[in-house]
């Protein structure tokens, strides 16, 4: 074996070798890798990977509890699986993974109160898993095909979901609690908003549901108290992955696997477009800053993160989080 053939090993080997760990920031920006099948903790500071951890199969979403001490996974398959994982991001240690029991294709996930909302594909329904028990206390059926991402108010009484392959949003409110055992009541209505609708945010004050549709690249905008569709945008997002508004509510950014298709981005008051920023040849997981400087852009096609400035709106750093980067969370230790 010659010294050319020894380096090139040693290289190869190098390549592979498992980072090093540092210790977890107090806020820390997480990224999934779905080949790698890995959890990344970045710090957002210098936007350098510190450690990468297990995050079980086709990893696609994650979400961080209210300490910021543990990340939920949802470990998806289109319907193979029926587990969350989860992490002590404190300890930066995987742990056993939740049995999802014939709950099948878990995927949007959102933690409030203390406890795990999922979506279950395959069932057609959305749970709840309960840490301090260890146990599912609590699934409601939505009747609609691919329910697919969540989010859930603050205050309990709202729960909004999209469902792919029906091409609609799902309002979910909290009614009367029933007199016996006071189990809450829900009412459902549903809003039909395009073909292949997936990526849906909320805006800041609560009055508005904006949803891209994959299939003809709509911007559906809904009267949150009316629950009703009141304006749709003609907005060329064809392949729309994820929506999600700015911290102060002035833009909505609309991520796009579509070849070229990027990042758009709009003017929330006029609904017009003001900005389609090159992230590469797609984008899927987006992810605002907490204190409104930055976006993360999951560029799943390129196998790297963008950092954006949200005043300028230009690409201020990349990160290489593991090939095909997707779901994107924010972890802040309290």
């Amino acid at each position: 074996m010659n010294v050319r053939t020894i380096a090139v090993l040693l290289s190869a080997l190098l390549s592979v070798s498992p980072i090093a760990a540092q210790d977890t920031p107090s806020a820390a920006l997480l990224v999934l890798s779905k080949r790698d099948q890995t959890l990344a903790i970045v710090d957002p500071a210098s936007l350098q990977v510190l450690t990468t951890l297990p995050a079980g199969p086709d990893p696609h979403e994650v979400v961080a509890s209210t300490d910021g001490t543990m990340a939920f996974i949802a470990n998806y398959g289109g319907g193979a699986y029926n587990t969350i994982s989860v992490v002590n991001l404190t300890a930066q240690k995987a742990l056993p993974r939740i049995d999802l029991g014939a709950l099948r294709g878990p995927h949007g996930l959102a933690f409030v109160a203390g406890k795990v909302y999922f979506t279950a594909e395959i069932n057609k329904v959305i749970g709840r898993y309960d840490p301090a028990t260890e146990k599912i206390d609590w699934v409601l059926g939505t009747g609609q095909n691919r329910t697919h991402m969540i989010a859930v108010s603050s205050s309990l009484d709202h729960i909004f979901t999209s469902n792919v392959n029906s091409g609609t949003i799902s309002i979910i409110e909290r009614t009367t609690e029933r007199s016996e055992g006071h189990t809450p009541d829900w009412d459902e209505t549903v809003v039909d908003t395009g073909p292949g609708t997936e990526g849906f945010d909320i805006s800041p004050d609560g009055k508005e549901l904006w949803s891209a549709a994959a299939e003809d690249g709509t911007i559906s905008i809904i009267n949150v108290g009316a629950k009703k569709r009141v304006q749709t945008l003609q907005a060329d997002v064809k392949g729309a992955n994820r929506l999600k508004f700015t911290p102060d509510g002035k833009l909505v950014f609309v991520s796009s696997l579509s070849g070229g298709g990027g990042l758009a981005v709009f003017e929330a008051s006029s609904r017009r477009e003001v900005k389609r920023v090159n992230v590469g040849h797609g984008a899927a997981g987006i992810l605002m800053q907490p204190d409104g400087l930055r976006a993360y852009v999951a560029c799943s096609p390129d196998n790297y993160v963008v950092a954006i400035d949200l005043k300028t709106l230009e690409i201020t750093g990349r990160i290489n989080a593991g090939h095909q980067p997707d779901g994107l969370a924010w972890a802040v230790r309290q």
